[in-house]
């Protein structure tokens, strides 16, 4: 009998609710618009960190899991400013660059890396029936296409012989493929990268690589590249540890500080600062743990360091602890973002509670009347606790709609990535009934408290 006499009683006064809320519209959507900004701020919020972090986290997988990277550089500004400054010009020391042998070393040497990744890379032109097209060949090793974890959409790896031999064949990106080959397969056939003709055994299954990884990271459009082995590019196209006339007839010009450009003489200092002497452009190495990571790098730095006789000629980076940096930054600016848009919630919500005293107020008489004719205080509380929740889920519902649609306005427009999470849909819109619910609960009392006769008095 109670559960019968109770739930039209529930009914009758959600009725009564809805009746009040839709009477004062004006009203009603005024309250819920701190809600309805509070929830859309923290969709939006979230949507932007999640985006960021999903962006950092593919940023992580194209440098690889456990990397350090070394990069070699030319140095040749310490002479310059002590010559600026009027000090005595010191005698540059000599350094054979990142070789070959610098891998032999670090490979042997140092213990717990996983695996080490010699590259050279080299501007160029690819050329065939007709079509020609700028592009980067690529000297590596089977361990590249493994720290990268680079999968083949056609053909096959390298193989030893081809390795040991330095044989004419390559693998191209699949960017390179739908140019040159769009209606054929292109393993089998012949391509001609720079001055020379490679077999393609295999092709690259596609990366995708944003623009802000490219500019952040470095990184390359690993699509248009030629990826040929590196005993083939050091044979068949450039060795710049090998000494050459063309060598020794610039080292004799350096000697006595002049060299010949185009038939005039000229300073010698800007054609070495150009003239890149490593034999290779980039050397990658995998470590096993990333607590090790740290050690390892100030190991390799002094080993170099040693093996290039105090010539500060590279550069180690660790792009993983840099991104991981980043994303620990990112994670702080979100917490600060979801604080500020929690607090639009709280501030909706202490809205919420002074509209309603302040509607408790002008419906004195009609909460007397209700009182008179039989309905019971606990009426007017589901009454004035239905308007809160109301007011709250509708503008809960009208955040949300906003929040999504700046999300995706800020993609669109501000080129940000951005990912919507039905967990942060979940979240901000049980917040906001929350909210409603909590701070309608001093109002509903209030209402509930009035005496019917003082009430049916009140002008």
């Amino acid at each position: 009998m109670k559960i019968k006499y109770f739930t039209p009683r529930l009914l009758a006064n959600l009725y009564i609710a809805i009746d009040a809320v839709i009477a004062n519209k004006m009203r009603s959507l005024l309250t819920a618009l701190g809600i309805i900004f509070g929830v859309a701020a923290v969709i939006a919020m979230l949507a932007i960190g999640n985006g960021a972090q999903q962006e950092i986290l593919d940023q992580i997988k194209l440098v690889g899991v456990n990397n350090i990277v070394i990069r070699p550089i030319i140095e040749q500004k310490e002479e310059k400013l002590n010559e600026e400054a009027g000090g005595k010009k010191e005698k540059k020391k000599f350094s054979p660059g990142l070789t070959i042998r610098d891998v032999h070393s670090i490979t042997t040497t140092i213990p717990g890396l996983e695996r080490v990744s010699p590259e050279i890379i080299l501007n160029t032109n690819v050329i065939r029936s007709g079509i020609r097209r700028s592009a980067k060949l690529v000297g590596v090793q089977p361990s590249y296409f493994q720290i990268y974890d680079f999968q083949l959409a056609d053909g096959r790896m390298f193989n030893d012989e081809q390795l040991k031999t330095g044989s004419p064949v390559c693998i191209i990106g699949s960017a390179l493929k739908s140019r040159f080959f769009p209606t054929e397969d292109a393993v089998g056939k012949s391509i001609k990268v720079g001055p020379h003709w490679l077999k393609i055994i295999g092709v690259m299954r596609e990366r995708l690589v944003s623009q802000s990884s490219i500019s952040k990271l470095g990184i390359r459009d690993f699509n248009m590249d030629v990826y040929a082995p590196l005993q083939s590019v050091l044979i068949r196209y450039e060795n710049r540890d090998l000494i050459t006339g063309e060598a020794l007839r610039k080292a004799a010009m350096r000697s006595r500080g002049m060299v010949i450009i185009n038939g005039d003489e000229g300073d010698a200092e800007s054609e070495l600062e150009k003239k890149n002497y490593h034999q290779l452009d980039r050397l990658v190495i995998q470590v096993e743990e990333t607590a090790k990571l740290q050690s390892t790098a100030e190991i390799l730095s002094r080993m170099l360091s040693r093996k290039h006789y105090d010539v500060v000629d590279f550069e180690i980076e660790i792009p993983e602890l840099l991104l991981k940096q980043q994303q620990r930054t990112n994670d702080i600016f979100n917490y600060v973002l979801g604080a500020i848009a929690g607090i639009s919630l709280l501030v909706g919500g202490i809205g919420i509670m002074n509209i309603m005293l302040a509607s408790v107020l002008e419906r004195i008489k009609e909460i007397g009347l209700r009182l008179s004719i039989g309905a019971q205080k606990s009426d007017v509380v589901q009454q004035f606790l239905f308007e809160a929740v109301m007011i709250s889920v509708s503008g809960g519902l009208i955040g949300v709609i906003l929040g999504v649609s700046l999300a995706y306005i800020v993609s669109a427009f501000a080129g940000i990535p951005t990912i919507i999470s039905f967990s942060s849909i979940l979240l901000s819109f049980g917040v906001a009934a929350t909210v409603g619910l909590i701070f309608g609960i001093a109002p509903a009392r209030k209402a509930a408290s009035q005496d019917p006769i003082t009430s049916l008095r009140y002008e």
